[in-house]
């Protein structure tokens, strides 16, 4: 017995080992956790500097490995791009990520300030063959988008492009403007094509910034398109020292996309000549290659928090306030080149304050696709040291020369129907540019009786331009956020007070209270102190003449106005509470088509839901003016939104 199991057993072990010689291999099968699947699936060479599984499986059809392709790198790239074991999207895609690899890690190992010809000819291979892949295989972009594969080689695309195009812009001083192409790293790169403008006649970039890696503290979000090309903050020069009272900005997005000319695979594979388009995202969703409309990506986001972060903005405003540096009169700054096709929204900031006290409301209405497609942004920057009667009519006049420069004929979409939005002293001001002044506020004039009527006439002709206007015909909306209409009691506290007494006025507005002096009191004598005109603090007390005067004042009734107010720890009721700086009743105005009480402190125009209010609010006064248009009353451009169904009420 014991015989015929040992004979059992060494026939069982020939067996397998026959199995075994013969190949064949046992299967066997584990679960992988959802991160370990995730992490094979979305690995590549931009996320963990490792080659993807779908990489890696290409080699391994080709007898290669990942040791074979860096012993011999050209070896590697030939036999991929030879064999016929592959058809062309997993040929063409290892490629991409292979000579992306190799790009970077030339790209390392160089010290320079500049990426090395080597380093940039792998760039541009990888750019080249991820093109390829893209447009000239015979599926096309739209039948693969659901494909893990296509995102990882749009990004070996677009990270391949950042690098060039970074590459090419340090070029540009030593090429100049006179040339249609140029020897670079063994690629001849044709004259870029650009539609990005920069202010001033600019289209050139002074700096050139990859948007992909930049993070904002102090904004929430940040709004990008996701599409083909890389994303740059194009920046151009200071704009230059002038009278003129606008700012063109010169902090744009750009979105940069590589062309490989070619009419099939083969030609694109051999071509070495590579043309740049530079295109602005605000004016261009889509670019035309192969015959196919492809999306553009975009970073709506980075050139403001740029901006924001360079402009210095916080210190200028407390210098201006006090009169010791700063500003000295309002600048209207464009935050998107002009567009005559969109509506602009206007917003004026408030007391010490700057465009910073847009920085999320900007952001976060420009991040809606709609609302960028419809409109465009306007910031008044301004003293806020001066009287609000002086800093109305600055601003009228700034606003008026700039809608004027940009739409002499004032046709333009751009220059009507536009939506003003005021802050706190801003929204004062935002008030009585949409009101008509009459005669009402010469009461606030102390008139001596026994001026002759010559001297009388002098002192109406130096006071009119501040105490008699009209509305601005442009704007047919109003947002006024946390405005003190009536003005706070906190003005007369006594730290408003001594802060009211630091102030220094400008030398011109001193200049013009000494001649309004002289009129209404004879000649002073040398050495004497003109009347004390007030400041921005004292306009805004309570118990100021002019603040009483202005907030009976009739808002224009073609101008539909709404109210934001914050409530800060209300405990009773609503007619009583205030947001710790201005009172309910204050910023209360009747007759508003909407009123949208936030819980919030003075800043309320930051809260999401005032943010959420402006929004709603924009949209509306799209949407009525597009149901305006149907009747040919307008011509308002086409990209706004569709009128409400009136039959619902809304």
């Amino acid at each position: 017995m014991k015989g015929r199991n040992l004979i059992w057993i060494a026939r069982v072990v020939a067996i397998a080992a026959l199995a075994l010689m013969a190949g064949c291999d046992m299967v066997g099968v584990h679960h992988v956790t959802p991160k370990e699947y995730a992490a094979q699936r979305r690995s590549d060479v931009l996320s963990t500097r490792k080659l993807s599984d779908g990489t890696l499986q290409t080699l391994n059809v080709v007898a290669l490995n990942r040791d074979d392709c860096a012993a011999n790198f050209t070896r590697c790239t030939n036999t991929l791009l030879l064999s016929d074991g592959l058809d062309d999207e997993r040929r063409l895609s290892a490629l991409a990520e292979l000579w992306l690899s190799n790009a970077i890690q030339r790209d390392s190992a160089n010290n320079g300030p500049q990426v090395s010809d080597p380093a940039l000819d792998a760039y541009l291979q990888s750019a080249r063959y991820a093109y390829a892949y893209l447009f000239y295989t015979p599926r096309n972009p739209g039948e693969r988008a659901f494909e893990t594969r296509q995102s990882q080689v749009l990004d070996f695309y677009n990270y391949a492009t950042q690098q060039a195009v970074g590459s090419f812009f340090k070029l540009l001083p030593e090429l100049g403007t006179d040339w249609n192409s140029r020897a670079i790293a063994g690629w001849n790169l044709l004259k870029p094509s650009t539609d990005v403008y920069l202010g001033s006649g600019d289209y050139i970039p002074k700096e050139l910034i990859p948007a992909e890696g930049l993070r904002f503290s102090g904004l929430r979000n940040v709004y990008r398109r996701d599409g083909f090309g890389s994303e740059f903050v194009a920046i151009g020069s200071p704009p230059p020292e002038t009278d003129q009272p606008w700012r063109e900005p010169n902090y744009v997005p750009l979105t940069a996309v590589l062309e490989f000319p070619g009419d099939t695979l083969s030609s694109v594979l051999s071509t070495h000549d590579v043309r740049l388009f530079a295109k602005n995202p605000y004016l261009d969703s889509s670019i035309t290659l192969d015959n196919q409309i492809i999306p553009l990506a975009a970073n709506f986001t980075a050139p403001y928090g740029v901006w924001l972060a360079r402009s210095g903005f916080a210190t200028q405003s407390i210098r201006s306030l006090f009169g010791r540096g700063g500003i000295t009169k309002p600048e209207v700054l464009l935050m998107q080149p002009y567009d005559p096709n969109r509506l602009t929204v206007i917003m004026l900031h408030g007391l010490a304050s700057s465009p910073e006290a847009w920085i999320n409301v900007v952001n976060e209405v420009m991040g809606d696709e709609q609302l960028r497609r419809t409109y465009q942004v306007w910031e008044v920057y301004y003293p806020t040291n001066q009287p609000v009667a002086a800093n109305r009519l600055e601003i009228s006049k700034a606003l008026e020369e700039t809608i004027h420069h940009f739409d002499p004929t004032g046709h333009a979409v751009a220059s009507r129907h536009i939506v003003l939005i005021g802050h706190s002293m801003g929204g004062v001001i935002a008030r009585l540019l949409v009101s008509s002044s009459d005669d009402k506020l010469w009461s606030v004039v102390p008139q001596r009786k026994d001026l002759t009527p010559e001297e009388k006439q002098k002192v109406r002709q130096l006071l009119a331009p501040y105490l008699q206007f009209e509305p601005m015909p442009q704007v047919t909306r109003a947002v006024f956020l946390a405005a003190p209409h009536r003005g706070t009691p906190v003005a007369q506290w006594k730290l408003a007070r001594w802060i009211g007494n630091l102030i220094r006025l400008p030398v011109t507005l001193l200049e013009q209270s000494k001649n309004l002096t002289d009129a209404m009191q004879g000649k002073t004598t040398s050495g004497d102190t003109p009347t004390r005109l007030p400041n921005s603090i004292d306009n805004l007390s309570n118990e100021d003449p002019f603040i009483k005067a202005s907030s009976t004042l009739p808002i224009s009734s073609n101008v539909p106005y709404h109210t934001i107010v914050g409530v800060y720890k209300l405990k009773g009721p609503l007619n009583d509470s205030d947001d710790g700086v201005v009172p309910y009743a204050s910023a209360h105005l009747d007759g508003a088509d909407s009123e949208l009480a936030v819980p919030a402190w003075h800043n309320v125009q930051d809260t999401p839901q005032a943010i959420m209010e402006l929004r709603r609010i924009l949209r509306l006064h799209a949407s009525t003016l597009h149901c305006l248009r149907s009747d040919g009353t307008h011509e308002i451009a086409s990209s706004i939104a569709i009128c409400p169904d009136s039959s619902t009420g809304q």
